[in-house]
C-alpha cells in the first residue's frame, strides 16, 4: 500500500500566511512606537514651551509628580477622553495641538466629526454628478475665492476668484496653483508674489503636510509631497527643526488654525495686500466624497491689526490687578 502524499502545498501557503502575519505586526508595532515617540516628544515640547516643570503640570492635573512623569514616558495602562483632554487642557494646548495628542495617544482625533475618513466608505447615492456640478455653480458665485480639494491637496474645483488670485502665476510643471495648493506654496518659484508672509504660509504648510500624513499614512501622494519637502535644503530643514517648534507655539495647520490671518497680494490692483484667513466649510455630502471645501477670506490688514492690538489690551486689563 503506497504513502499518502503530504499537502506541500497546503504547507506552503500556510508558512506564507504566517510571514504575512509576522510582517504585519511588526509594522504595527513600529508604528505604535513612532507615534509613542512622538507622544513623548510633544508633551514634553509643550511644557518647556510653558517653562513648566513636571511638577507644575502634576499640580493642574491634580495627580502626582511620579504619575505625571510616567504619562510623560507614555507609561499609562489606558488612555482615557477624560485623561487625555485634562492633559491638553493642564498643557495649554490648541485645538490643533489636542487632535495630535489624541492621534499620537488612540489614533484617531479628538471629534469624530472634525475628520472625513469614517465616512468615505460609505456608499454614495445616486445624484453624485449632479450634486458636484450644482455644488460648482454655487461656488462660481461667490465673490471670495474658493476650492474644493481631495486628501492630497490636489485641487479638485475652484471658482473664477480663485483663478483671478493666481492669473499671473506663471506655468508650472507640478506646482500649479489650480493643480496642488500645498505644491504651489512650497515649490512655485513664484508663490510669494501672492503668498506675501511665505515663511508663516510654508510653515503652515508643512505642518499640513505632516497632519495630513497623521491621518492618512498609506497616502502615496502626501508621501510624494514629503520626499519632494526632503530634496528641498532649506524646506527639509524648516520641516525637521522650526516646524516642530512652530507647533509647540500657537502654529497650526491652514485648516485647524482658522484664527490665522497671513499676508495675500491680489493681482488687482484694487485689492492689492490683503489679510487672508482660511477658512474649512465642508457640506456633508462633499466630505463623504472625501472632498474638503477651503475659502480665502480677504481682510483689510489695518482693522486686523487694531483688532489684535484691541485684543492684547483688553487681555492686560484682564490680568492688571
Amino acid at each position: 500500500m503506497g504513502t499518502v502524499p503530504q499537502p506541500r502545498e497546503q504547507t506552503h501557503w500556510g508558512a506564507d500566511a504566517h510571514r504575512m502575519v509576522a510582517s504585519s505586526e511588526a509594522a504595527a508595532s513600529v508604528a505604535t512606537e513612532m507615534n509613542a515617540s512622538r507622544l513623548r516628544a510633544l508633551l514634553q515640547g509643550r511644557r518647556e514651551r510653558l517653562a513648566l516643570g513636571q511638577e507644575a503640570i502634576a499640580e493642574r492635573l491634580g495627580i502626582s509628580p511620579r504619575a505625571y512623569g510616567n504619562w510623560e514616558r507614555g507609561r499609562v495602562k489606558e488612555w482615557t477622553d477624560e485623561k487625555l483632554y485634562a492633559l491638553a487642557g493642564a498643557l495649554e494646548m490648541s485645538e490643533f495641538q489636542t487632535n495630535l495628542l489624541f492621534l499620537y495617544a488612540v489614533d484617531r482625533e479628538a471629534h469624530a466629526d472634525m475628520s472625513p475618513i469614517s465616512s468615505r466608505h460609505e456608499a454614495h447615492p445616486d445624484g453624485t454628478s449632479a450634486f458636484l456640478s450644482d455644488y460648482d455653480v454655487m461656488m462660481e458665485a461667490l465673490s471670495l475665492p474658493a476650492f474644493v480639494i481631495d486628501t492630497q491637496w490636489n485641487v479638485k474645483m475652484a471658482n473664477k476668484a480663485y483663478r483671478d488670485l493666481f492669473a499671473n502665476i506663471k506655468p508650472h510643471p507640478t506646482a500649479s496653483p489650480t493643480a496642488n495648493f500645498l505644491r504651489f506654496g512650497l515649490f512655485h518659484p513664484e508663490a510669494s508674489t501672492v503668498l506675501v508672509d511665505q515663511q508663516s504660509w510654508q510653515l503652515a504648510m508643512l505642518t499640513q503636510l505632516s497632519s495630513s500624513l497623521d491621518r492618512h499614512d498609506a497616502d502615496t501622494g502626501l508621501h510624494a509631497i514629503r520626499r519632494d519637502v526632503y530634496m528641498h535644503p532649506a524646506l527639509h530643514k524648516a520641516y525637521r527643526e522650526d516646524m516642530p517648534q512652530w507647533i509647540m507655539g500657537s502654529g497650526a495647520d491652514l485648516v485647524y488654525h482658522e484664527s490665522a490671518i497671513r499676508e495675500l497680494r491680489h493681482p488687482d490692483p484694487h485689492i492689492g495686500l490683503r489679510g487672508c484667513r482660511v477658512v474649512e466649510e465642508t457640506p456633508r455630502r462633499l466630505k463623504s466624497l472625501g472632498l474638503t471645501r477651503l475659502t480665502l477670506v480677504l481682510t483689510d490688514l489695518e482693522d486686523e491689526r487694531m483688532a489684535d492690538q484691541g485684543d492684547r489690551h483688553g487681555a492686560h486689563d484682564h490680568h492688571a490687578p
